[in-house]
């Protein structure tokens, strides 16, 4: 709202400045309809860097030394679901971890793939209790949400703690609902111990249902310290469309050896992290 409001003063500061100010002014446009595209298209990091100081407190990347291994991390949202299975056994297959930012209330059927991912290296995050814009919730709705989901995935983290000393045995993750944030909810969710996480490269997987997209998406765009947003759940209308979680199975079997060819290793939130504070402090 704010861009829009500054474009259209320098709109009409051009008009009246101008014997061409229609001209210019429609220029103006299109110019700035250009820079979005591409900035939409390609996700540079000034973008995240000018979302951090208009509202702060998410983290969108991490920045490694250019002499640091490559690494990056891998975040699913909104499973478990009925593809969760296969998107643990293509990780496997290609040694690549990542953070699974579940939804609470989509874990009833599904709680041994929940075992099964913390018992293999992988990371659980909190997205809440329902597949809603978290931004339109009360402070308090929030809280609740927030407490709620963190009181479903807590016992699987003490169950597998004894087994898994080097995970975190509390959630230190949240992402909300849609990826939109004010500072109240930064402010709730510091108070109970956590880090807002969102992303650097998102293939639009909620919107352009197309594994080829997300492919060459992923593939032309990351970079070391990037977080990459995949989507789990199950199918959506119409009926023959394959779910979101399907198709993050076959985006994963593409991207994942072809990262791997160029030498990244993919982890979890918390591995890329200590990675980048590890190089800091050499």
């Amino acid at each position: 709202m704010a861009f829009m409001t500054a474009f259209i003063r320098a709109f009409r500061q051009t008009t009246k400045r101008s014997r061409y100010g229609l001209a210019a002014g429609l220029g103006l446009f299109i110019g700035l309809l250009i820079v979005s595209g591409v900035a939409v298209l390609t996700q540079p990091r000034w973008l995240f860097s000018v979302a951090t100081r208009i509202m702060p407190g998410a983290l969108y990347s991490v920045t490694l030394p250019e002499d640091a291994p490559p690494t990056i991390a891998l975040t699913i949202d909104d499973g478990p679901s009925s593809a969760t299975a296969d998107i643990l056994a293509v990780l496997a297959r290609y040694d690549a971890k990542a953070t699974f930012f579940n939804i609470s209330d989509r874990l009833p059927g599904h709680e041994e793939t929940i075992i099964q991912s913390l018992a293999a290296g992988h990371e659980l995050g909190n997205h809440l209790t329902a597949d809603e814009p978290s931004i339109r919730l009360s402070p308090v709705d929030f809280e609740r949400s927030l407490l709620t989901a963190q009181a479903v995935w807590t016992p699987y983290l003490h169950q597998t703690a004894p087994k898994h000393p080097s995970q975190p045995a509390t959630l230190r993750w949240l992402r909300p609902g849609m990826g939109f944030y004010n500072s109240a909810m930064v402010n709730t969710a510091k108070r109970h111990g956590y880090q807002l996480v969102l992303g650097s490269v998102f293939p639009y997987d909620t919107h352009v249902p197309s594994v080829q997209f997300a492919n060459a998406f992923i593939l032309r765009n990351v970079n070391p310290g990037d977080i990459i947003v995949l989507h789990d759940g199950e199918a959506l209308d119409p009926p023959q469309q394959i779910s979101r979680g399907q198709r993050t199975v076959i985006t994963l079997e593409k991207i994942l050896p072809v990262l791997k060819a160029r030498g990244y290793k993919i982890t979890t939130v918390s591995e890329l992290l200590s990675a980048a504070e590890a190089s800091l402090s050499f």
